[in-house]
């Protein structure tokens, strides 16, 4: 099981990453622009946040059954010392959970914003900051496809 989670999660970055990008592209396009807020930029903030929640939740399954992060719990002072692990124990979930919920507040913020100019600015400044935290904990020194 925890092969097949793990090669689903490091797939699943891909569709977060191009998400999360194009979001980011619409909304500057439109905060700059002064362009209407459309379906496409909804559906496209809609598409990172559910395929960011779906990546971080297979993270949080990897993270109760991983052998690394098991093996640090057992002895938590040298996990500490040793920072490959402490990335997976401490700095990797904590930036993914700290995105995801910049995610939520910016597709949230967009949602209700009263002008279309304000819509396409939230969008980009919270799908930003949150892309930039994932951008910072994806383990890159790691296999980039699972085959």
């Amino acid at each position: 099981m925890y092969s097949f989670v793990l090669a689903t999660h490091n797939i699943f970055r891909w569709l977060v990453l191009i998400f999360g990008l194009l979001a980011i592209i619409k909304a500057f396009i439109g905060w700059s622009g002064k362009k209407e807020w459309k379906g496409l930029d909804d559906k496209l903030g809609l598409g990172f946040t559910i395929s960011l929640d779906v990546q971080v939740l297979l993270g949080l399954i990897l993270y109760v059954i991983s052998p690394l992060t098991r093996a640090g719990f057992s002895d938590m002072g040298a996990a500490m010392a040793n920072s490959d692990i402490r990335f997976f124990l401490v700095e990797h979930v904590m930036m993914m959970i700290v995105a995801l919920v910049l995610a939520h507040i910016g597709r949230s913020r967009a949602k209700k914003a009263d002008t279309d100019v304000s819509k396409h600015k939230n969008a980009a400044i919270f799908y930003t900051i949150a892309m930039l935290l994932i951008l910072a904990a994806i383990p890159w020194t790691r296999t980039l496809l699972p085959f």
